[in-house]
């Protein structure tokens, strides 16, 4: 599979041996094993769309190892990787009519990311789908992209354990499997100083925008989600049912939001692992 394809295809495959979600903190994961974390050395992971990501790779290698065993394995054993969001760009492309050729699509939705990403997208690995609107005739494209290079380092740890990288998303788009898919939802998901902010309307993701903030704090969070809500009311005429968040308090938020911390059916999603979470709920090894 391609970066960040619609996470509902792997249903369709074997679940992978391990799944693992990449932060600046460390490695979460999961096996038949069970589940856990290992922390990375200070200063291991610095997360960009435009430079360089991996500063110490023997630290992410030996927290690898630490999962997987020492040595490489005879037997080819499969990983599920979740990236950082901010690794790469994913946004919700909206077409009048979307063509019918694979070939068409791709130079359409490569023109459309062209000036919108941090990074040249012909030497960049590009995902979309398409998902038609309810109750319009427009079609929205959750196109998705990263660098090749960004991505070869990222999975480089992974394949020096001997595993078949065979899927690979992103956090927010994993974490969105955790998320109830009826009516207008908003997850606001913060880790460091990059905040997620998503939107789903009856299980189809709308929106989602990943911003690098000045400061960790309730203003800065609050000045991306309430003009984000009044969008909502005033543009579409919707209210959400539910405003998530993961990574933090959801007290943070301005008293005329209420929101809740986001529980996948394997508890609550926190900033290290609400993608694990979420790809689990999808299927991805319960």
């Amino acid at each position: 599979m391609g970066f960040v394809d619609s996470i509902n295809g792997l249903l369709a495959d074997p679940p992978p041996d391990f799944g693992f979600e990449v932060t600046e903190a460390g490695l979460a994961w999961s096996s038949a094993k069970g589940k856990g974390f290992t922390a990375f050395d200070p200063n291991t992971l610095r997360v960009s769309p435009s430079e360089e990501n991996i500063l110490r790779p023997d630290s992410i290698a030996r927290a690898v190892r630490e999962v997987t065993g020492e040595g490489a394995s005879r037997k080819r054993r499969t990983a599920a990787v979740i990236l950082p969001d901010y690794a790469g760009r994913t946004t919700v492309l909206d077409f009048d009519s979307f063509p019918a050729k694979p070939e068409e699509q791709e130079t359409l939705v490569k023109f459309r990311l062209r000036k919108a990403v941090p990074f040249d997208i012909d030497s960049a690995s590009v995902s979309y789908f398409p998902q038609p609107r309810h109750g319009s005739k427009k079609i929205d494209v959750i196109a998705s992209s990263i660098s090749l290079e960004t991505l070869a380092r990222y999975e480089a740890p992974f394949r020096a354990s001997s595993l078949h990288v065979g899927f690979v998303t992103t956090s927010m788009m994993a974490t969105l499997n955790a998320v109830p898919t009826n009516g207008c939802r908003v997850v606001v998901k913060l880790n460091g100083l990059v905040l997620a902010l998503a939107v789903t309307d009856s299980g189809a993701l709308r929106l989602l925008r990943t911003i690098e903030l000045p400061e960790a704090s309730p203003d800065s969070i609050a000045e991306h989600l309430i003009p984000t809500l009044t969008y909502l009311e005033d543009e579409w005429g919707k209210q959400p049912l539910g405003v998530y968040a993961v990574g933090f308090d959801p007290q943070w938020l301005a008293p005329e939001v209420t929101a809740e911390a986001l529980q996948s059916p394997l508890g609550a999603a926190q900033a290290h692992n609400a993608g694990l979470l979420g790809w689990l709920a999808a299927g991805g090894r319960l």
